[in-house]
């Protein structure tokens, strides 16, 4: 160990690489820190709007199916901001009512009117069903975005510094080879300097990979919920608000 200098022992690998980087190296590595900055805040803030969007469906179930009424919350105009599936059900709750009503304001006359409402027609309930749909393509896509920036992070990362470690040897040897001399105190700092391109790399991607592929199934699970539950709730809907007609009229409209 004797003929590496002895700033290497003295500083740490880290500390000595990055002392002895190239310009161009420097680059990479602070984009590469700036690349590890914007993934962990997109994952950090990702799993905050998850954590409290999953607790605010929990409760807004319970009292969705707690109520035999469908539009109860709709009418108390009970609110959760920030809850994909309470999205999706303000948004059903609107179309059929307007389609119901008229218009899909509430106000004090909203449940007498709702009582004396004639009931809608299945192309009417079908316009309902659209807005539904609707609502949980754009939940999806909130819930989605920035999550390319975690899949670049993921792939981009490691290559990023794979390039700065292939121009970090190159230059080494091209210093190398213009001194005429090759042994091992000559080349280390060059090499070292190369090695923590990628060393940062593997740092910024690991924990961004991690990161992405637990987000991407609880969004994906989350996306599933507002299915099952758009699909609940036109159930509901058809029931309580539906006119199918009777069989007699069925039978007449096909003559």
């Amino acid at each position: 160990m004797d003929f590496l200098p002895t700033q290497f022992l003295a500083a740490g690998g880290l500390v000595f690489a990055f002392q002895n980087s190239t310009i161009a190296g420097k680059v990479v590595l602070v984009t590469l820190f700036t690349g590890s900055i914007f993934s962990w805040s997109v994952m950090i803030t990702k799993l905050r709007v998850i954590q409290f969007a999953k607790k605010q469906a929990l409760y807004f179930l319970d009292l969705f199916r707690a109520d035999r009424q469908p539009l109860r919350l709709y009418e108390h105009q009970t609110r959760f901001d920030g809850t994909p599936i309470f999205h999706v059900y303000r948004e059903g709750c609107r179309e059929l009512t307007f389609h119901l009503l008229g218009s899909p304001e509430v106000d004090e006359t909203f449940r007498a009117r709702l009582d004396s409402a004639p009931r809608i027609t299945p192309a009417q309930m079908r316009a309902v069903q659209s807005a539904m749909e609707r609502a949980v393509g754009e939940s999806s896509l909130r819930l989605e975005s920035k999550m390319i920036l975690l899949a670049t992070a993921v792939s981009g990362a490691p290559f990023l510094g794979l390039l700065g470690t292939v121009w970090g040897v190159m230059d080494t040897f091209s210093d190398v080879a213009a001194a005429g001399s090759a042994n091992l105190a000559a080349m280390a700092p060059g090499v070292s300097a190369a090695l923590i391109t990628t060393v940062t790399g593997l740092l910024v991607a690991i924990p961004a990979m991690f990161g992405y592929n637990f987000l991407v199934t609880s969004i994906r699970a989350m996306i599933v919920e507002m299915d099952n539950f758009a699909a609940e709730l036109a159930s509901e809907f058809e029931h309580r608000y539906v006119d199918h007609g009777s069989k007699v009229d069925k039978q007449r409209r096909l003559l």
